[in-house]
């Protein structure tokens, strides 16, 4: 931390702060310049209490923080790329990562023909959501448990993880029983003590980028779940709201770099949730593994029209198959497999 202090304060004001700072753990160093006096207070924040509230004192002009807010998350924590693991399919690692499937796990016969045909054209992580957020509490909710053992069964079927919601703390462990990745979507990307029953699960956690959220709040989010000891974190962009209305969302791309510079964890791009529409999903993933995402996250229907949830932007199983084999030179190109 920097504190800079006021011009033409008394000694005993500079030393009533060092004392301050010294109490709360932390090894100050003066360094007094022509008008102000600047301390650096060395110490790690992490461990520490926070020195921010030295900000509201008199003699005191600001207080900087000079690391990250989010400590684990960040490159400074762990230069290197991390990977997180899922039933031996590896996420971060030099092989992009499909995770395909339903929005909504509608019925055995839907789910089993989706998750055989998925595999076929070589996805390696089935999704599928057992509970839904709905906006209208008139929508379907999802088949709950009977939707978690469906895809429990398609993946005994299949040998694909699977992937699923987690909506409520009093679903974690339920959800975690049956599901390899839990998956926080953007309306809950905030819900701290969601954040952390997932976390305690100790199953690896895909954190979506909220509605509204600034990449700093996204970070300091998923920094809940490597916070709670559960290495596995993954973040997922799927869009922001903006102005634009062509677009179900807008699918914000940048936040592969940016994600990339800041931190150590593997990023996932949702064109489904993304978009809004099918037809703009095979540009999106070209898009996004030009830019070096570590996985793809895509919605995938035998019947879209027919579809009890987010019909339009579901692709079918043959623009899934034709898909996958669209986006293999890009990921050549890419220098992944």
């Amino acid at each position: 931390m920097i504190i800079v202090l006021r011009p033409k304060i008394t000694r005993r004001e500079e030393t009533a702060v060092v004392r301050e700072i010294r109490k709360l753990g932390y090894t100050p160093h003066i360094m007094r310049g022509v008008a102000r006096t600047v301390i650096g207070a060395i110490g790690d924040e992490r461990t520490h209490a926070s020195l921010e509230p030295l900000a509201s004192w008199p003699q005191v002009e600001s207080v900087t923080p000079i690391q990250k807010r989010f400590k684990l998350v960040s490159r400074d924590a762990h230069p290197t790329n991390s990977t997180v693991t899922a039933r031996g399919v590896v996420i971060g690692g030099r092989k992009v990562q499909i995770m395909a499937g339903p929005c909504s796990v509608e019925s055995e016969e839907q789910l089993m023909r989706t998750a055989v045909a998925v595999k076929k054209a070589g996805a390696t992580i089935l999704r599928g959501g057992a509970f839904k957020p709905r906006t209208s509490p008139y929508e379907f909710q999802g088949l709950g448990e009977k939707g978690l053992k469906l895809l429990a069964k398609a993946r005994r079927e299949t040998g694909l993880p699977i992937i699923t919601e987690l909506l409520s703390e009093n679903h974690a462990d339920l959800v975690a029983e049956y599901a390899d990745i839990l998956q926080i979507g953007a309306r809950n990307a905030q819900n701290f003590q969601l954040l952390i029953a997932a976390a305690k699960t100790g199953k690896p956690v895909l954190l979506k980028r909220g509605l509204s959220m600034k990449i700093e709040e996204w970070l300091l989010a998923g920094e809940y779940i490597l916070a709670n000891n559960n290495a596995g974190l993954l973040f997922c962009e799927r869009g922001i709201r903006t102005f634009e209305t062509y677009t179900r969302n807008t699918l914000d791309l940048s936040v592969i770099p940016i994600v990339k510079q800041e931190s150590h964890v593997p990023v996932v791009i949702d064109p489904s949730q993304g978009t809004g529409k099918a037809s703009l999903v095979t540009a999106m993933c070209r898009g996004a593994i030009a830019m070096g995402a570590d996985a793809l996250l895509i919605e995938v229907h035998p019947n879209p029209s027919e579809a009890w949830s987010d019909g339009a932007q579901q692709v079918t199983l043959e623009g899934f198959q034709t898909l996958m084999d669209d986006l293999r030179p890009f990921i050549q190109a890419a220098g992944r497999e």
